[in-house]
Formats: structure tokens, sequence, C-alpha cells
């Protein structure tokens, strides 16, 4: 049995002898053969890959950088040494109306008619609307009709005391001569006296249906609603038919106003800046105004005025911002930021 596996194990191994090639070609002809082929197969790579590629960009001369010397910069730095500059205290806040009214009238009233529409213009002492003034006007007319009476009167009184002036001087003819009485002249002269005051007194009750009558007018005048001052109507707070009282909390079909006026030339900006940085906040000072509904509008504008207190709970101070310019633009309650600017 290990005679038998030595021979299969002798039959396996190689003889180096045998390995060696009979009249076959060298090895180094092979390594030559392999590295041409490697060469060829690198070119039809390229070939493949290289030449379907775009052309490259012609090279470009690089021109020399203009550049600013630093005497340029500082002599220009030098001829504007006021020129302002953002101090980057920012601030927000609201576009608010220095002039703003809710118009009433001065008296309880239905509205009769309205004479606007919201963004209507008037102007000082425009009618803006007419309560129900029937009954006002009824009063009107009595009172008109009790002047007239106390005319009547008085002119009736008058024409009493010219009879009774005549029978004073016939009695008093008739006295002289002896045929007429004493008494009969005492008594003429006290119808005479009765009468005078009766037309003083009569005058002083026309005076007074006339006063009534100035003070009924007056209180029609007032079933009128009109602008204090010129400005824009921005709210139209009651319609025809509701009840105006300016004493009424609202509610219902009763209204406190009938419009909310706006003086547009007194809109300006109020912020809150905080105290810590009061300081670098003065009267006048150039600031740069930006409404968010226009963010790349910088509105000219300048500090008008800096409220003398502070919100202890927030621990800032109002201060208030006015336009340089007036522009349609601007509208009451935009939101609005304001950067102060100082010069170096």
């Amino acid at each position: 049995m290990n005679d038998m596996r030595s021979e299969q194990l002798r039959s396996l191994s190689i003889d180096r002898n045998e390995a060696a090639p009979r009249g076959g070609v060298p090895i180094l002809a092979v390594a030559i053969i392999a590295v041409v082929f490697a060469a060829l197969g690198a070119g039809a790579t390229f070939f493949l890959t290289g030449t379907g590629s775009e052309p490259a960009a012609p090279v470009r001369t690089a021109e020399p950088a203009r550049t600013e010397t630093p005497v340029q910069a500082n002599t220009a730095a030098a001829q504007s040494p006021s020129v302002p500059r953002a101090t980057g205290l920012v601030a927000s806040g609201y576009v608010v109306a220095r002039r703003q009214a809710t118009v009433s009238a001065e008296i309880t009233g239905r509205i009769q008619e309205i004479l606007f529409e919201e963004g209507t213009s008037v102007e000082a002492g425009q009618v803006l609307a007419r309560l129900d003034d029937t009954r006002a006007q009824l009063q009107l007319r009595e009172l008109r009709a009790r002047v007239a009476a106390a005319d009547a009167r008085i002119a009736a009184l008058a024409a009493q005391r010219t009879e009774a002036t005549n029978v004073l001087e016939r009695a008093g003819r008739l006295a002289s001569t002896n045929i007429g009485s004493e008494a009969a002249v005492t008594a003429a002269q006290a119808q005479v006296s009765s009468l005078d005051a009766q037309i003083l007194s009569a005058r002083a009750d026309a005076e007074a249906a006339r006063v009534q009558v100035e003070s009924q007018e007056d209180l029609i005048e007032r079933y009128v609603v009109r602008a204090p001052f010129a400005g824009v109507v921005i709210a139209k707070n009651a319609q025809v038919g509701e009840i105006l009282s300016p004493a009424s909390a609202g509610g219902g079909f009763t209204r406190t106003g009938v419009a909310t006026l706006v003086d547009m030339s007194s809109l300006e900006i109020e912020v809150d800046v905080n105290e810590g940085q009061i300081q670098r906040v003065t009267p006048g000072q150039r600031v740069e105004a930006v409404l968010d509904a226009y963010s790349d509008w910088q509105i000219p504008a300048h500090v008008e005025a800096i409220i003398p207190t502070a919100d202890r709970s927030r621990a800032t101070i109002q201060v208030r911002v006015a336009f340089d310019e007036r522009d349609d633009r601007i509208l009451p309650d935009m939101a609005a930021r304001v950067t102060f600017v100082e010069r170096n």
C-alpha cells in the first residue's frame, strides 16, 4: 500500500529539466510583446476618449488689476470728512397722526344724511352728515311766532300810550283854565306811566323770544356734523338711520361717531428706544426711515422730540420722528424701521 502511494506522488511531481521550453520563444521576447500590446491598448483608449472632447479654451493674458493707492483713498476721505454714516442704532415703530379725531355731533339724533365715503379729502368746516331736525325746526317756528306776538303787543301798547298822552295833554289844558280837575290830570298821567311800563315789559319779552330763537337756531346747527379740520376720512363709523349719541358707549344702532378724520400732514413715526441707548439720540438728528411696505425706499426724516418720560415695564423712551417731506404713500399705522444717523 505504501509503495502504491509513493508511486502516485512521484508521478505528480514536475521534472525541472522537462519544464524548460524546448526550442520555444524566449521569456524576454514574451515580455517585449506584452509591453507592445499594452502600448497599443493605451493608444486605442486615448483615441476613443480624447479625440471627441472639446478643444481647450485659449489662454487669455491677465490684465493688471486697477488698484487705488493708499494715498488716493486717504485724500478722498480727507475731502469729505462730514459724510454721514448709520450708527447701527435701529428702532422699530409705527406711523401715527398727531391730529386724528372721531367726528360726531354734540347732540343725540337719528342720522338723516351722510355726505362722504372712506378716503374722501375734506376741508375744515365741510358738512359730513346731517341729523333729523324736524322737531327742532317746529320749535324754531314756535319761537319765531312768539317774537312776532311780542312785537305786535309792543305796537299795540305804543298806540295806547299815544292816546293816553293826548288825554293827558287835554286834561292839562282844561285844568289850566279851571274847567277840568286836577284829578283828571293825575289819572291821565298814571295811564301814561302804566303803558310805558307795559311797553318795557313787552320789549323784554320780545328780546327773550329772540334769544330763544337764536338758541334754537344754534341747536339746529348742531344737527349738522362738520369737519373740525382739513384731512382725509379713513373710517365711516355710522350709516343712515342709526342713532348718533356722543354720550353713548355704542352698540346696536347707536354710534358715538360718524367718521374718523386724519390730518395727513401731521403723520410721523413713534419709536421706542432702549433707555441705555437714548444718549445716542438728540433732537434734530438725521434719521433714515424705511417702511415695511416699501423696503427699498429710504425716507429722509429727523428727530422731532424725545418724550421726557420712560416706560418702567419695558425700559424704553419714546421718540417722535418727523418726515422731511410729505408723500401719499405714507399712511397711518404702517410699520416702520428707523436708523439714527451720526457724523464722523
